[in-house]
Parts: C-alpha cells; structure tokens; sequence
C-alpha cells in the first residue's frame, strides 16, 4: 500500500489545484521533491523575460506543477477541492501564493509545518535525519 498524499495550491485564499499522488506521499518523498521544485521559483507579476525559474502567480505555479510531477499515466491525479479542512490521505502540503509562496504539511489531520520554502527545506532535512 502507498503513501496517499494531496498537494493543494491557492492562489491568494482560492483553491486553484487539488493533486492527489497515489504513493510516496510521505516527507522524504513527495516533499522533498516538491522542495526541489519550488526552491528556485520566484513569484511574479507579470512576464519578465530573460529570466528563469519564474511563476506568473498562483495559476502559472499550479500549472508548471502538473506539467512537472504528471509524466505518464496513472501515479497523479487531479481532484475536486478539499472542502472543509478534513483531509483523508497520510500527508496533504498546501501551498499558498500571494507575493511569495508559504506552505503548510498536514499528516492527516495534525498541522506538522507552515512556512516559507526555506524553512520548508529545514523541514524536509530535519524529516529525513
């Protein structure tokens, strides 16, 4: 059996993403790949060319994720909203969008983390020790 986990994106205080993985929910997996991907994003407003590594916002970020993490069939998929708070798999990381990007990791319902990409990558390091 897997580690069942959701990775939720808002953009500001909506909902935009709800991506279910089927295994390798746990820290030290799909966190730790969700850290490499978001460690050199930066936020933006607007398109700024000739630089790299950039998120348009909330719905640019939540779709360079999917593109990122679904590569073939089955593994990942897409899911209605999570309403109400109540998560139903092992690890759900929300990720919140605004002029920067903060994250929060729940293991069912307990709160675990919530902060920066920084201090998320401690997180991660510490998971892992």
């Amino acid at each position: 059996m897997g580690t069942r986990s959701n990775t939720v994106v808002y953009d500001e205080d909506v909902q935009i993403l709800n991506m279910y993985r089927q295994m390798d929910g746990y820290p030290d997996g799909h966190g730790a790949e969700l850290l490499e991907f978001l460690r050199p994003i930066s936020i933006v407003n607007g398109i700024t060319t000739g630089r790299a590594n950039l998120a348009n916002g909330g719905g640019c970020l939540a779709a360079q994720l999917v593109a990122h993490f679904k590569t073939g069939v089955g593994g990942f998929y897409i899911q209605p909203p999570i309403v109400g708070g109540e998560f139903d798999n092992d690890f759900t990381y929300i990720i919140v969008v605004s002029d920067d990007i903060l994250l929060s990791v729940f293991e069912w319902d307990e709160n675990i983390f919530i902060g920066t990409v920084p201090q998320f990558k401690k997180f991660i390091e510490g998971y892992r020790a």
